[in-house]
């Protein structure tokens, strides 16, 4: 079983800045690949960003490319959204999710199905 826990999210100004934090804990075989999606309310949980196993491979929604960098420190078995120049639209409840994959692997993924292991959730609020 493989347990993660979000952190970091708060109310911020438009123009300002968030990192998140996803602790990842448990027993693998494998690597993990890792996503972090959002959900606001009313609306579906949309994929923002993804880092493969490595880390040497990422994947973002056009939404956020340039502002928000998906990062891991295998040794912390933590992941990271840096989130910058952040808009009241990107006001959601953030989640992060892993699935596994070979360790020295590319793999990321977009789709919401592909992860098996969710976290709580971390809500960010951006006021204009």
């Amino acid at each position: 079983q493989v347990h993660l826990v979000e952190s970091g999210g708060g109310p911020v100004q438009a123009g300002g800045s968030l990192r998140l934090s996803c602790v990842v804990s448990g027993r693998t075989n494998s690597g993990l690949a890792l996503g972090w999606f959002r959900q606001s309310p009313g609306k579906e949980r949309d994929f923002v960003a993804s880092i493969s196993p490595s880390g040497d491979s990422t994947d973002y929604t056009e939404d956020v490319k340039g502002r928000f960098t998906i990062s891991r420190d295998n040794a912390k078995n933590t992941a990271y959204l840096q989130m910058n120049n952040l808009k009241p639209e990107d006001t959601a409840v953030y989640y992060c999710a892993v699935r596994p994959a070979p360790f020295r692997s590319s793999y990321v993924s977009t789709q919401r199905l592909d992860y098996r292991y969710w976290g709580q959730g971390t809500r960010v609020t951006v006021s204009s």
